[in-house]
């Protein structure tokens, strides 16, 4: 299984070099006026429902173009044909897969919304064919690929926009200021939740129904994965199935630890403890339909200093949605309402008993529109303003708001909540060699 991997991690490295196509497009630099040619790789839901309503509304004004969609579904690639020349009104070429698309010399850029384990896999083909990218998250499940198309990525010096759209909200960068200011005060503990009520989330039932292995490339859907036979559920239903994807953490925890990272300015947990299970939807999946995890956040050198971050999920009842609650000695910041409050501040009474002064934030809203947290988050104005934040950074060739090290960091914590789940272990990191511990040792599936 780890050969499997590495082999192909390390054919994925050499790809660019071995083709030549890397060296002729890294020379070609695209000026303020040539039209940027899109491919769209894996032709999803996601891509379908939100990425392709941005890029229309964005298109004629940045001079973007989608020409292209790589999918190694027959059935899909033909739908995401049809779909993207109809909704878009550019000519579109399918191909087969990623080699034949970046053979082609065709693209500038691609959008990649494929299976959560193959977003750094298919991160580092794309910016060795000296493509920039827009890439879904998570980026990666597992430390290796992790670190593969971190360094790829860089090599590269192409622009790769994670999905993680919070970054571009106004109220997030409100949010980030205000912390970062100082005017909020340490922040004491973080409260994250995401729930929902759906017994069909992640579902595929029609279609896997329907597939047949000489519909798809199984063998190139694998990757780097162990190999087994084929199954549909695990090709169509991959987010309930590990290896495919962690589930909850990697789908929906993803995105909030994202702002505890961004806010905070910590790269990534101290140490991780995790429980759940599938409680309610016993349907055949691997992945937690209810999970619960706490993080211990703070300087490395400095363990007299930090906060914890408690994250919970559940598919059974939807009660209390998705919220993301930061609170200070001084009170709270609420995302889900935009409000800063003194809610749970020390007051006069209590901190007169100690000798101390009172400690209440003045309450205010928080500046810029206030955008959907909830789970369905996609084609509004918070991806719409992430992916002309990457049209306009592809141009410029200036940072992005979701950079390659925003994924890095977030799948740490990711993999780091994994891990503690599957094993039952505090996890930790060893930040010399870039690896997640459970008990001491590095986590593999």
């Amino acid at each position: 299984m780890d050969n499997t991997r590495r082999e192909f991690i390390k054919k994925s490295l050499m790809a660019g070099v071995a083709t030549g196509i890397s060296a002729s497009s890294y020379a070609r630099i695209i000026g303020s006026n040539d039209r940027v040619r899109v491919g769209c790789v894996g032709f999803s839901d996601r891509h379908r429902s939100s990425h392709v309503s941005s890029f229309k509304a964005l298109q004629k004004e940045m001079n973007f173009e989608m020409v292209a969609v790589s999918d190694i579904w027959n059935k899909r690639r033909d739908e995401g044909q049809a779909y993207l020349q109809k909704e878009l009104g550019s000519k579109v070429t399918k191909f087969m897969n990623n080699e034949e698309l970046y053979a082609s010399n065709s693209v500038d850029a691609v959008m990649i919304s494929t299976a959560d384990f193959q977003h750094a896999l298919h991160t580092i083909e794309a910016v060795q064919a000296g493509c920039d990218v827009y890439a879904e998250k998570p980026l990666a499940e597992t430390m290796e690929d992790n670190r593969a198309v971190l360094k790829a990525v860089k090599d590269s010096g192409k622009i790769v926009q994670i999905g993680s759209q919070r970054r571009s909200g106004a109220n997030y960068h409100a949010a980030a200021n205000y912390i970062q200011s100082g005017k909020f005060g340490d922040i004491v503990m973080v409260e994250l939740m995401w729930n929902v009520n759906q017994p069909g989330r992640w579902r595929r039932p029609e279609l896997v129904a329907n597939l047949k292995e000489s519909d798809v490339d199984w063998k190139r859907y694998l990757m780097n994965r162990p190999y087994e036979d084929f199954d549909p559920r695990k090709y169509l239903e991959y987010r309930l199935f590990w290896p495919y994807s962690s589930g909850i953490p990697g789908q929906w925890m993803s995105h909030q630890i994202d702002t505890v990272h961004w806010f905070s300015g910590l790269p990534h947990p101290r140490s991780v403890v995790a429980n759940g299970g599938i409680y309610q939807w016993k349907d055949g999946r691997s992945n937690a339909d209810t999970l619960t995890v706490v993080f211990d956040y703070g300087p490395l050198d400095d363990l007299s200093k930090g906060f914890q971050v408690q994250f919970t999920s559940r598919f059974s009842n939807s009660a209390g949605g998705t919220k993301e609650l930061y609170y200070s000695n001084g009170g709270m910041i609420n995302l889900d309402t935009n409000e800063i409050s003194d809610n749970g501040g020390l007051t006069q009474r209590m901190a007169s008993q100690m000798g101390m002064k009172e400690n209440r934030l003045t309450p205010m809203t928080l500046e810029g529109e206030k955008v959907e947290t909830g789970a369905n988050t996609g084609g509004d104005s918070l991806t719409l303003n992430h992916v002309r934040n990457w049209m306009e950074c592809v141009r410029s060739r200036k940072k992005n708001n979701a950079p390659i090290e925003a994924g890095y960091q977030h799948s740490i914590a990711t993999i780091m909540s994994n891990a503690a789940y599957r094993t039952g272990q505090r996890v930790t990191f060893d930040q010399v060699n870039q690896e997640v511990l459970a008990g001491g040792v590095p986590f593999k599936y």
